[in-house]
């Protein structure tokens, strides 16, 4: 099934539809699809799309999560992203970090980690691309004997 032929009215939106993502399960992403105008050359009709505030960035923080075995979601001066970064150290992982405060699309990004249930959006730490959670979650497992086998794929040998 398609969107229905719109009539050509520049500027008027014509179709409100949901798309499905797969890299979130359960996510969509809500588009309006806005008339530009008609193309002289083609003489078909050219669209433009607004997607829901924060969409890419869900997209990204999800992107990331996923691409490697261990990331952490930090800010460069959280003294709670560093004790996590020290514990990773001394159990030989080496986790892919992104520092949201230097990244451009940061105050969106934490939205997002948010809107994924972190409790705060730093640090936030991805295990095998699946959230984990903040400092008292992963010192939880580390306590408990959890975490260890949860990191021993990506652990260096030296």
């Amino acid at each position: 099934m398609g969107n229905p032929a719109p009539t050509v009215d520049e500027g008027r939106v014509i179709v409100i539809c949901t798309y499905g993502h797969s890299s979130f399960a359960g996510f969509t992403r809500a588009c309006q699809r806005v008339i530009k105008g008609v193309s002289p050359v083609t003489n078909s009709v050219q669209y433009r799309e607004h997607c829901e505030p924060g969409f890419f960035s869900m997209e990204k923080v999800t992107s990331l999560a996923s691409e490697k075995g261990v990331v952490l979601f930090s800010k460069s001066s959280c003294c709670m992203c560093y004790a996590v970064k020290i514990l990773f150290q001394e159990l030989r992982v080496t986790p892919m970090v992104h520092e949201i405060d230097q990244d451009p699309e940061g105050w969106e990004m934490e939205k997002a980690l948010k809107r994924l249930g972190c409790n705060g959006p730093v640090p936030a730490i991805f295990i095998g691309g699946k959230l984990v959670g903040s400092t008292n979650e992963v010192m939880s497992l580390h306590l408990s004997g959890g975490l260890l086998p949860m990191l021993k794929p990506y652990q260096t040998l030296c």
